[in-house]
């Protein structure tokens, strides 16, 4: 799915811009490359927030800046903590015949018979850093875990990468495993308690008479 993201050049970083930009529902952000001179620019946060619900956190875009377009990467966004607004993003203007590295999510697939047997999933890693042309970049990667039974694990040596892209991680990492099913166990001492007041009442917490 292509991505496309309006955005304007802005003049200045005053906190008085600034603020006016997020005002009127913009986002101050940036759009730097090796082979783009910097430019501050700004972006609709409702166009923004649609581009990441649509193609995901790391996903093609091409950004379009007075009359300009460029194929880029969102680098970097800051929210607020308390509100979870967009309040900047630093976009990468990428070429499209030299790989990148990015984060994708992994989404796993399929019902693990393993679950069925009361067994419990564990994902280890929710993202893979990979190496891909800019064209190339899945959505998501997808793991099967429709064969795992209890005690079977899938790693990043198991991923089918089409040829596509290169996986930034070593074939041993778990991705995830199914874990045995949790046992309560009652802890005996062997020693049968004896009814009535300990002999000793020190360190037990009392309420004193009134």
């Amino acid at each position: 799915m292509a991505i496309v993201l309006e955005a304007k050049e802005r003049k200045d970083k005053k906190r008085s811009t600034l603020r006016r930009i997020r005002s009127q529902g913009g986002i101050p952000a940036v759009l730097y490359g090796k082979k783009v001179d910097n430019q501050m620019i700004f972006v609709s946060a409702a166009d923004l927030e649609k581009a990441l619900r649509e193609g995901g956190r790391h996903s093609l875009i091409t950004l379009k800046v007075d009359g300009g377009d460029y194929s880029v990467l969102l680098r970097e966004m800051q929210r607020d903590p308390l509100r979870g607004e967009l309040l900047h993003a630093d976009f990468q203007a990428v070429d499209m015949s030299t790989e990148v590295d990015v984060d994708v999510e992994v989404r796993l697939v399929g019902e693990a018979p393993g679950v069925k047997d009361g067994g419990v999933l564990q994902q280890n890693l929710h993202e893979l850093s990979i190496r891909v042309l800019p064209a190339n970049i899945p959505p998501a990667i997808e793991v099967d875990i429709s064969g795992l039974q209890v005690g079977d694990t899938v790693t990043v040596g198991d991923v089918q990468t089409g040829g596509t892209f290169e996986i930034n991680h070593e074939p041993s990492e778990v991705i995830a495993t199914i874990l045995p099913p949790q046992q309560e166990e009652e802890i005996h001492s062997g020693e049968q308690q004896e009814p009535g007041q300990p002999d000793a009442e020190e360190g037990r917490e009392t309420t004193p008479e009134e």
